[in-house]
């Protein structure tokens, strides 16, 4: 049986992305969330002619013809009322963020100004019509596009709902995730293990990682009894989207979970990927019949901690991203920093530290002990992915990177 490569799988899963709807969330709590509506201005920006330095509003042509002393008739604050310059000889003192007073066109700063017994005195040779205003309308105009549907939403954004005043935001649903864990051989995080039993940390290593794209997940481990998966995981597949398995899929006598899910109706779309680690991965869903409600989607990924990790990025996050409407490709490069050899014909998704070098990022090899080796991670900051092709990998060629640490 010829193996999927790791180009195939990738269109495989994205090619399967689901659509979960839209809600409501208030403004404050849609970051790195994915907006589903247009937001326009609800107004010019700025909405006034706008004062931008501290300092005094004259009339730009009774400076040009000659006058430099001031007298100041009040202060125009920010937050008040227009007030308008009566006598176009004098100036009105005027505050940043402030409207700009009628009969003025110029505001000239503090620092150039020399101020006595009430009178201004400008302290500079030139003066230009609209200088330090920041006039109505310069940057939007009331009804333009401020920000396009799918658009991932950062600070910037929120600051913009709130000077719009979109109190509440149609943003993508999440989908709805369970993480399963497999294995007699795994305990609770607080339990002491016997020697022939290891924590369960594959599942909050997953946690983590779909909690950087906001997705909340539940968790559960089950026993390798072929029944108890059959019945447990039949009740998951009616209550969640997506499922994500760690562990079982491999070709041990008890690895059961291709043979169940096969069982409950989930169609497979490829099992096997010409990659390492990660090797064992399976892939598939079930497609719901109502068009208005979206199907099921199973992850399930070998058991071995890299394998994993390195799986639920290469592939559940683009799932995701294409789920939810993001236009996502992987632009991240870095430079080998050592002669590499690596004979399987498997794309190799190498564990490497990454540093900045002159601008320029440059992977070095960390190498552990197998997929097996999740200590290992903690030591990196990458994976570098080598294509199938070819054994001898030289210093200095560049290739993609999956990072899990910000560069």
């Amino acid at each position: 049986m010829s193996l999927t490569t790791v180009k195939e799988a990738v269109e495989i899963v994205v090619n399967n992305s689901e659509n979960f709807g839209v809600e409501k969330v208030d403004f404050l709590n849609t970051l790195g969330r994915v907006l589903k509506e247009n937001i326009f201005a609800d107004r010019d920006f700025p909405p006034f002619d706008r004062v931008s330095m501290d300092g005094i509003a004259i009339s730009s042509e009774a400076f040009n013809k000659g006058q430099r002393t001031f007298k100041i008739e009040g202060i125009q604050a920010a937050g008040g009322e227009q007030l308008t310059l009566q006598n176009p000889v004098n100036c009105m003192e005027a505050m940043t963020g402030a409207v700009l007073p009628k009969n003025t066109d110029a505001v000239i700063q503090y620092e150039l100004l020399t101020i006595e017994n009430g009178i201004a005195k400008v302290n500079l040779e030139a003066v230009k019509s609209f200088q330090n205003i920041h006039l109505k309308g310069t940057d939007k105009k009331q009804g333009d596009l401020l920000i396009k549907e799918n658009t991932l939403i950062s600070p910037a954004e929120i600051g913009i709902f709130a000077t719009v005043g979109k109190t509440v935001v149609n943003v993508a649903k999440q989908p709805k995730v369970m993480i399963v864990s497999t294995g007699n051989e795994l305990v609770e995080v607080g339990e002491n293990p016997a020697d022939h039993q290891i924590r369960r940390s594959n599942v909050f290593t997953m946690v983590s990682l779909l909690e950087k794209l906001h997705i909340k997940t539940d968790t559960l481990h089950i026993l390798d009894d072929k029944e108890v998966l059959l019945t447990k995981i039949k009740l998951l597949l009616e209550n969640y989207d997506v499922l994500i398995f760690s562990g079982a899929v491999s070709k041990g006598k008890f690895d059961f979970i291709p043979e169940v899910l096969d069982q409950l109706g989930v169609k497979k779309l490829f099992h096997q990927v010409k990659q390492r680690p990660g090797k064992p991965f399976w892939f598939g869903k079930i497609v719901n019949t109502e068009p208005s409600q979206s199907g099921k989607t199973i992850f399930a990924f070998p058991g071995n901690p890299v394998s994993t990790f390195v799986n639920c990025i290469k592939y559940f996050y683009p799932w995701y991203y294409k789920s939810v409407g993001l236009d996502f490709e992987n632009k991240q490069q870095a430079i080998l920093s050592e002669d590499l050899y690596f004979k399987p014909e498997l794309t190799y998704f190498l564990q490497v530290k990454l540093n900045q070098i002159e601008g320029k990022l440059w992977a070095t090899p960390i190498l552990g002990k197998g997929s097996g080796d999740l200590a290992n991670l903690a030591d990196a900051d990458a994976f570098l992915e080598l294509p199938d092709n070819r054994s001898n990998f030289t210093k200095g060629e560049v290739f993609p990177i999956l990072s899990y640490r910000s560069f």
